[in-house]
């Protein structure tokens, strides 16, 4: 007899810039999914750390940091705050597709906009059609792109503000890549409401948990990660329950480090008064 799913074989990228914490180095440990089992080899490596890109699972590797630590949402206990409340009421009106994992010239506008506005010098600023649609159709795993649209007074599509790649686990959604119309005048938190609509989806499935990815203390970008609750971390012994208090004490700490951030860009706001 054979095992319905060989060990694979893992691989090890050279040293690079760390895209999270300057000053570090980053490093991975990759392996390729591919034949009848590549969805039961990813779910596995899911529930270990890895991530997926295209037909690759792959998780850090860093010597000398253990920064990247792989969150999840319990969806079925997840209790909204009172901002993700206001935030669910106020794109309720959104009209949600579940689409094969094809891309769409619309997708990929929106994208560029959203990677122009929000990530001008990330790892994907340079990405074109092609490499989009590489990454939502090049998947060996069970996937799907979640639209997000303004609803319409005749049924019609209306128009794109918001899409995430998303695969489909035994024990969840995980959140491959979402993004959103960045300069919505009349919206605000899409990129939360995607993850909100996530949990909702996961709890009405059945399913436990949506992944998050990786989230990075001290990193500004990851932070938002921690704002739901409960969430689960990995750690060497495995997942364990995030405290309360642990997340408290984290989104205090995220919150003075922003405000010291604009009261450095913009000194002259504490000096301001209000005339009249």
């Amino acid at each position: 007899m054979t095992a319905p799913v060989r060990f694979p074989r893992f691989f090890v990228t050279s040293p690079a810039p760390c895209p999270y914490l300057p000053g570090k180095t980053e490093r991975k440990v990759f392996t390729e999914l591919k034949g009848p089992h590549a969805d039961q080899l990813n779910e596995a490596l899911g529930r270990i750390g890895f991530r997926r890109s295209q037909t690759v699972a792959y998780r850090p590797s860093c010597v000398d940091c253990q920064a990247c630590v792989s969150v999840r949402v319990v969806a079925g206990e997840f209790a909204p705050s009172g901002t993700q409340r206001k935030n669910l009421r106020r794109n309720s009106d959104l009209v949600t597709t579940e689409c094969r994992p094809w891309a769409t010239s619309e997708q990929f506008e929106l994208l560029r906009s959203y990677l122009d506005k929000r990530h001008p010098d990330g790892g994907m600023a340079a990405m074109d059609e092609m490499d989009y649609a590489d990454m939502v159709e090049h998947t060996p795993v069970s996937s799907y792109v979640i639209e997000y649209r303004e609803p319409t007074e005749n049924g019609e599509p209306g128009k794109l503000v918001g899409a995430c790649l998303t695969d489909r686990q035994g024990d969840g959604l995980s959140m491959i890549y979402s993004f959103y119309d960045p300069e919505h005048k009349e919206r605000s938190g899409l990129g939360n409401y995607i993850i909100l609509d996530h949990i909702r989806r996961a709890a009405e499935e059945g399913l436990p948990y949506v992944y998050l990815g990786y989230w990075v203390e001290g990193s500004g970008r990851m932070e938002y990660k921690i704002r739901y609750r409960p969430i689960d971390r990995l750690g060497p012994a495995g997942w364990s329950r995030m405290s309360n208090e642990t997340q408290d004490k984290l989104i205090r700490a995220a919150h003075a480090k922003r405000d010291e951030g604009a009261a450095a860009k913009f000194p002259q706001a504490k000096h301001c008064t209000t005339a009249g």
